[in-house]
């Protein structure tokens, strides 16, 4: 290995040994999908889907897709599953292609509130092909249903997008659901964040109510990064399939499907559920503690890995907080709030989130004087 690269890999290795990782979206991978992510998958090209591919000498690759889709269905219970997304805005991406044209409407979670850019933001593709749309949260931080269902009666969308990237709280699907049936459009779910916690039994599964679920691999889920998209009706599988390729994407990434497979049969374990109500539980124990620090707390708590600061009454702006923590040894992210006082680059919230350090083994008194610290540093 180039000695260049050698030093910048070294020095990652002790970032991430030396650094306590509350990055909600982010986690630490198994060394079983970390090699498999790294393997001779990476060195054949596969074209197509099982059975049907562009190139010769896939056999092994149908047989490790079809083992990723297979452990994929089992773990959420769905019908049909898509393993091929490099990364969930193409998953989000191709659902888009599958069922609109451009110019079509769709409703979205705004930014601000929670919201994902991949869900209709206007400097991404999705705000820039459809006419997007966006419902926010009430003055408290929760969705608001009543609105959301004002506003989709008003813009008659094609396709409503639940699913969040800072929403603490359980999201009521059943509710999106009739939503979407009352204007006839099509429910999108994307689960990117909870779909580790959806596994583990402790969040809601969205598979039930929505037409389409898509999500990341890693964050709770603990896998490679990458994407998928899972479905029930059949009448919907041609056209997703042909949207991710030759739709949206050239050759899938064997060797990311390879570990996507090794993390659906982790996640499908006891070990797994047990870790995913540890996960809560650390993220509760760390809003209490918060709490008792007069801390504000988006939503006033968590139903999730998730947790949202409110900085607005506070000196320092989420990006100066972040910086602060960073010199401490503590990696968080800057994230903006509803009605934001401060600028998008400043932002008045930081997003904390308890996967990765619950992957280490860390526990309620760790979490507990972990946001001890923390509350010190925000109220200096």
């Amino acid at each position: 290995m180039d000695k260049r690269i050698t030093e910048i890999l070294d020095k990652e290795k002790n970032r991430q040994s030396d650094t306590i990782e509350l990055i909600a979206s982010e986690n630490f991978a198994s060394d079983a999908v970390m090699e498999l992510a790294g393997s001779i998958f990476t060195n054949k090209y596969a074209e197509g889907y099982p059975g049907k591919r562009y190139y010769n000498g896939c056999e092994h690759m149908d047989e490790i897709e079809n083992l990723a889709i297979e452990e994929l269905k089992k773990l959420y219970n769905c019908n049909f599953a898509n393993v091929q997304p490099h990364c969930g805005a193409n998953a989000n991406t191709a659902v888009f292609q599958a069922f609109l044209k451009p110019g079509d409407t769709i409703l979205g979670m705004d930014l601000a509130s929670g919201g994902h850019l991949s869900h209709g933001s206007k400097p991404n593709i999705s705000g820039k092909i459809y006419d997007a749309y966006s419902y926010g949260v009430d003055i408290n931080g929760f969705l608001n249903y009543d609105g959301i269902r004002n506003k989709a009666l008003k813009v008659k969308p094609k396709m409503i997008i639940a699913g969040a990237s800072a929403y603490s709280r359980v999201i009521d699907w059943k509710k999106f659901r009739e939503i979407a049936d009352e204007v006839g459009a099509i429910l999108l779910v994307d689960m990117a964040h909870y779909s580790g916690l959806i596994a583990g039994g402790v969040y809601p599964n969205p598979v039930e109510y929505a037409d389409v679920v898509t999500s990341t691999t890693h964050k709770t889920l603990r896998g490679p990064r990458g994407g998928i998209i899972i479905w029930n009706n059949s009448e919907y599988t041609k056209k997703i399939n042909g949207a991710i390729f030759p739709g949206t994407q050239g050759g899938p990434l064997m060797h990311i499907i390879a570990a996507k497979a090794q993390c659906f049969i982790e996640a499908n374990t006891d070990e797994f559920k047990e870790y995913c109500s540890l996960v809560k539980e650390n993220a509760n124990h760390m809003c209490d503690i918060f709490k008792e620090n007069d801390i504000p707390i988006l939503t006033d708590g968590t139903d999730s890995h998730l947790i949202l600061i409110d900085l607005s009454s506070k000196k320092h702006s989420g990006r100066v907080i972040a910086d602060i923590l960073e010199e401490n040894g503590i990696t968080v992210n800057k994230n903006g709030i509803p009605n934001d006082p401060r600028s998008f680059v400043e932002t008045s919230g930081i997003r904390i989130g308890t996967a990765a350090e619950t992957t280490r083994g860390h526990r309620r008194n760790w979490f507990r004087e972990l946001a001890r610290k923390i509350s010190k540093i925000i109220n200096e």
